[in-house]
């Protein structure tokens, strides 16, 4: 089966939120105009902003039906972007908690999208591997 690299959110501004993620994401679009932002990450994974007044076929999508989801090595990490976040003026709706799969916390974007941010207690590491180098 093919593996999904792509990720289009619905979003009211697509100028706007590509400042936003290329302020979160520490990078420029690949691509702008008025109604789309690309960018596309170093492990090739793109993410789209698709202006939600022009996308065809018209969605009646909003923010928070999902998450993008950022996974970090450490659970210092997971508390260490959420000071970075939040000192950013992030709304944060889930401050840092351990739950069953390990550390996280969830904070919101500009079009109120979920963004959540984890380490797993498991032993995976942020690239999918196990602590002994192995694929899961």
């Amino acid at each position: 089966m093919n593996t999904p690299n792509f990720v289009i959110l619905y979003v009211d501004s697509p100028e706007r939120s590509g400042a936003f993620y290329g302020a979160l994401l520490g990078r420029q679009p690949v691509e702008t105009s008025p109604t789309f932002v690309l960018f596309v990450l170093d492990n090739g994974f793109k993410l789209g902003l698709w202006s939600r007044h022009t996308v065809e076929p018209s969605a009646a999508a909003a923010g928070g039906g999902a998450e993008l989801v950022f996974a970090l090595d450490r659970p210092d990490a997971v508390d260490a972007a959420h000071t970075d976040w939040a000192g950013r003026g992030l709304t944060i709706l889930q401050t840092p908690t351990d739950m069953d799969f390990g550390r996280t916390f969830v904070a919101l974007d500009p079009d109120k999208h979920r963004l959540r941010v984890y380490w797993l207690n498991d032993g995976e590491q942020a690239n999918g591997e196990q602590a002994n180098g192995e694929q899961k």
